[in-house]
């Protein structure tokens, strides 16, 4: 993030530090937790009317203390506030957990940025589930509160103002921690939001409340109504120990950390996909301080019965009613966020090394070309010189379907070479606004 003079950063080892912009020196480090715990960054932080907020990853041990997002004085790296990811015992919302002490209460990790809105005055920010992922191996079946859930935080005081929790009591590590997008729908200010079951959730960003849900369909674990965004989990569904259950999607889910993009042209979002299921048998966790942890799970992944034999998916969907409006598939699995841009062209790249131009309005492969090794991460583009550029990373490991895919998923293709870099492309017309 950039703010002022300075460039901020967090560290895998859970610090957060700022850099004069123009030398590079630091400006200051602070240490926001403790990394031997488990606790660490794992993206980004934003700036907000002069506070530099973060939220903490690495919340599976079992510990005395849990997840949090924090607020940092941008000048001075000081903690301003700091506000739990969990309920604790006497608290609102520490009964959604029974009677588990705090220490046993994990998980809640807030590892992707949140988004503010300066006409709200709110910053909103996901949490991931609660760990371990199975209810039977956590030992507590309540809503445990507030996990897989979106916050709206004031950002002076990191107050929680509203927060609305998608799937009460997850159990199979179905995460709805990905990107909030604000867009006003309907006459409403709302939040549009998608976590692994493929469900898009549109909330009031003012208050929270409940708008509308549209599930893609491919999921086969929970039943959601559309009108009420009530969330039933369909029978067989809830993993009892050692005993296996099919669902799809896998615990890689459908849609991750590969955040979709809005195009305010054509009122659509433009969503990264992976249609992939799998068996899984779901172990127990022992209760003991320091370890902990999300479970063990032995798993038989498969492709999604109606993907056609394909792993990868690049859908548009229209925000006002639900519609896709078109899809791509591909052999690959999806591996990066989506780019829209104003030129009505959207990007994006997959795991076999291709990285794609589509028509935003009528979902047509533009252009495409074959990288080095697999496109990854967040592409993006600028200007510069008079002339449009669009920048995309490469590499592989961490969120990289090189450490997730089974091999027997997908033996057709050839696992992509290690070693990262950015590859930028020039758009053809310097003079088209783009």
């Amino acid at each position: 993030a950039i703010f002022g003079d300075k460039i901020f950063a967090t560290t895998g080892d859970a610090h957060i530090i700022a850099v004069d912009a123009r030398t590079g020196k630091l400006a200051w480090d602070t240490k926001v937790a403790n990394s031997e715990l488990g606790y660490g960054y794992t993206s980004g932080p934003i700036v907000v009317r002069g506070k530099v907020i973060a939220g903490m990853s690495g919340c599976t041990r079992y510990k005395e203390d849990v997840c949090f997002i924090s607020g940092h004085d941008a000048a001075t790296g000081k903690e301003v506030w700091r506000t739990s990811t969990i309920a604790r015992p006497g608290e609102p919302g520490g009964d959604t957990w029974g009677d588990l002490p705090l220490t046993f209460r994990a998980g809640g990790d807030a590892w992707i940025p949140g988004s503010y809105d300066p006409e709200t005055n709110l910053v909103y920010w996901a949490t991931a589930q609660a760990k371990p992922w199975a209810r039977v191996a956590r030992g507590t079946d309540g809503d445990a509160l507030y996990t897989n859930s979106t916050l709206a935080l004031d950002p002076d005081t990191g107050k929680m103002k509203w927060y609305y929790q998608h799937l009460p009591g997850e159990t199979q590590d179905m995460d709805e921690v990905f990107e909030s997008i604000l867009v006003d729908a309907g006459g409403r200010k709302s939040l549009f939001k998608m976590g692994k079951l493929g469900i898009l959730w549109q909330l009031d960003r003012t208050n929270g409340q409940f708008i509308h849900a549209t599930d893609l369909g491919y999921q086969t674990i929970v039943q959601v109504n559309a009108q009420t965004g009530k969330v039933t989990y369909l029978p067989g569904k809830i993993p009892q120990l050692g005993v296996e259950l099919e669902m799809c999607p896998s615990t890689a889910g459908f849609k991750s950390w590969r955040a979709m993009s809005y195009n305010p042209q054509t009122r659509a979002f433009y969503i990264p996909m992976n249609l992939n299921c799998e068996k899984g048998t779901f172990g127990p966790v022992e209760k003991v301080v320091g370890k902990g942890g999300t479970g063990p799970v032995q798993r038989a992944d498969y492709k999604h019965p109606e993907s056609g034999g394909n792993l990868g998916e690049f859908l548009a969907m229209d925000s006002q009613t639900g519609k896709v409006l078109w899809r791509q598939r591909t052999p690959s699995p999806s591996n990066t966020a989506a780019l829209s841009t104003a030129g009505g062209v959207v990007f994006g790249g997959d795991w076999d090394r291709h990285m794609y131009a589509y028509d935003a309005a009528a979902g047509k492969i533009l252009w495409q070309t074959r990288l080095p090794t697999s496109a990854q991460g967040f592409p993006i583009t600028y200007l510069a010189k008079g002339k449009q550029y669009v920048a995309m990373p490469t590499g592989l490991g961490g969120g990289s379907w090189s450490t997730l895919i089974p091999l027997e998923l997908a033996p057709e293709i050839k696992r992509p070479n290690s070693g990262n870099g950015i590859f930028v492309f020039a758009l053809g017309n310097s003079e088209q606004k783009r």
